[in-house]
């Protein structure tokens, strides 16, 4: 379990990818169309991916010559009761984790971060 807690809380980190999990949010996405807006090589991009994957945060998947990126919230389950533990966090609610990353994306993405 502190190996999948320590993965997820290392992934969410990362500004660029907290900006990419919010992207997901709304729906699964082409790597290209997930690397479009950020200031940086598709192979910068592929390497927070799969920082994201390892954390069990997403999955990816080939569709014919194209690789999808989806969204994994329940890996962030076990960092949520972890939290809990200390009885001053509230469980996560995604919907309000999801307009949380909505209003932080807009200057995540414009930064290139």
């Amino acid at each position: 379990m502190t190996r999948t807690i320590d993965q997820v809380f290392a992934a969410l980190s990362d500004p660029t990818r907290r900006a990419i999990l919010g992207m997901l949010l709304e729906d699964d996405m082409a790597v290209t169309d997930v690397a479009e807006p950020f200031e940086m090589s598709l192979a910068a991009i592929s390497k927070h991916l799969n920082v994201l994957t390892n954390a069990k945060l997403i999955s990816q998947e080939k569709r014919g010559r194209v690789k999808w990126c989806k969204l994994e919230p329940d890996a962030m389950r076990e960092a949520s009761i972890w939290m809990q533990g200390f009885g001053q966090f509230e469980p996560v609610n995604l919907d309000a984790f999801e307009r949380f990353l909505a209003a932080e994306l807009p200057s995540d993405v414009e930064n290139g971060t």
